[in-house]
């Protein structure tokens, strides 16, 4: 699978000590992939998933856009040479002073999802084009992002309405269907959800040039939070996303294109942590029961947040074919909420595992860096190598420096 790949391997082999390892020629096939199922459409990475000035630049290269947050966001997007147009401001949520600093930057491009919001646009940034978010429900994802952001059909066609009346332009509607999205009818409720509100929109005279189908496209490497494989349904998923676009352009009074807002896809499978056993150990449950341990020199606060609610792949690359033990793996903070699940989630470890030898850490390529702590229990942020892609030159080690803010939000930022 594509999360197994030699390059990959080979730079985790020789790295001795820590790190987050990306691999810029997996990503470029999984952007190339997805045009290939999805002709026709423009990518705008979701930059939350992974903020690492290489992994932006080869996808610009490549010819993708970026979703930006934030004018911090923004402003490391333009030094990677992408043209303005093709960065969005993806967040509803926006202080005026936001909207000043991304208008000033050349931002035009502002989804939105309610009357307070586009006001706030109107005012700061005349002229702008506005695209409304749909609430989606989120079920079949692992993170279903259903509450902070969107609003209901009949909210965005007064969004829209209101955006029109102060001299903005509505141009698009969007729709996000949950990050790890693993069923294809999400994408097909989100369809039908656009298309009524594109006619809706067509009887009130306003014509849209776009829709955006957000993230939620899932990464293959992961384990579930009991340890068994997730294996989402992706061809299905491309055919009803490829049915879903024909089925919109069909409908009349508007001109649509289409944009997809891919985070965790592109990156999840390509990035992976060299790492390091701090500790096996087995302690005495108050019930009398004995537990192993597995504590690893990274875990939840230093690059791998997701275990709330998955398991990463864990190599044990010096003890192949080992007898093993189960254990609960954990990361080295003083911080119970540092480990997999307890009950459920135990992992088949080195019986003979010892303290420094090394663990390769695979599919972590999303959220490793955004979501790390600055230091969390003095514990430093992990620096970063990336396996050069196309034409790149081996690039040194580098040092990942978290945005202000990182590792704090939890909800709605996934892609």
């Amino acid at each position: 699978m594509t999360y197994e790949n030699t390059s990959m391997f080979a730079a985790l082999a020789a790295a001795a000590e820590d790190r987050i390892i990306f691999d810029l020629a997996g990503i470029e096939d999984s952007y190339d992939t997805l045009l290939r199922e999805l002709p026709g459409l423009s990518v705008r990475f979701a930059m939350k998933a992974c903020p690492v000035d290489e992994v932006l630049s080869c996808l610009a290269d490549k010819g993708a856009g970026f979703d930006a947050a934030s004018p911090h966001e923004m402003a490391q997007a333009l030094r990677t040479g992408v043209p303005v147009e093709r960065i969005h401001y993806g967040n509803t949520i926006k202080s005026d002073r936001h909207i000043i600093e991304a208008y000033r930057l050349g931002i035009r491009d502002f989804a939105t999802d309610s009357l307070e919001d586009v006001t706030a646009i109107a005012r700061h940034a005349p002229g702008a084009r506005v695209f409304c978010r749909l609430a989606t429900e989120g079920d079949g994802a692992l993170w279903g992002l259903g509450n902070k952001f969107g609003c209901s059909p009949a909210d965005a066609v007064r969004v829209l309405e209101t955006a029109r009346e102060m001299g903005l332009t509505p141009s698009g509607l969007s729709v996000h269907v949950g990050s790890q999205q693993m069923t294809a009818e999400a994408w097909r409720s989100a369809v039908e959800r656009l298309a009524d509100v594109l006619e809706v929109l067509d009887r009130r005279g306003i014509s849209l040039d776009h829709v955006n189908l957000g993230g939620g496209l899932p990464a293959l490497g992961y384990l579930d939070k009991r340890g068994r494989p997730l294996d989402p349904p992706t061809d299905k998923i491309f055919a009803v996303i490829r049915e879903g676009m024909q089925q919109l352009r069909e409908i009349p009074g508007h001109q649509l294109d289409f944009i997809v807002e891919p985070g965790r896809y592109l990156v999840a499978d390509h990035g992976a942590i060299r790492a390091h056993v701090s500790r096996l150990s087995a302690r005495q449950k108050l019930n009398g029961e004995r537990q192993y341990w597995l504590y690893l020199s990274c875990g939840k606060f230093n690059g791998l947040y997701e275990m709330d609610e998955l398991q990463y792949r864990l190599v044990f690359p010096s003890h192949p074919d080992a007898a093993s033990v189960p254990a609960v793996v954990a990361g080295p903070t003083c911080d119970s909420d540092d480990a997999y699940a307890h009950e459920h989630g135990l992992v088949q470890v080195p019986r003979a595992a010892a303290s420094g030898d090394p663990v390769w850490v695979l599919s972590c390529g999303a959220y490793a860096t955004s979501y790390m702590t600055q230091g969390f229990n003095g514990f430093t942020p992990l620096p970063y190598t990336c396996v050069p892609g196309e034409g790149g030159g081996p690039p040194g080690p580098r040092h990942q420096v978290p945005p202000p803010g990182a590792g704090t939000s939890r909800e709605g930022t996934r892609k």
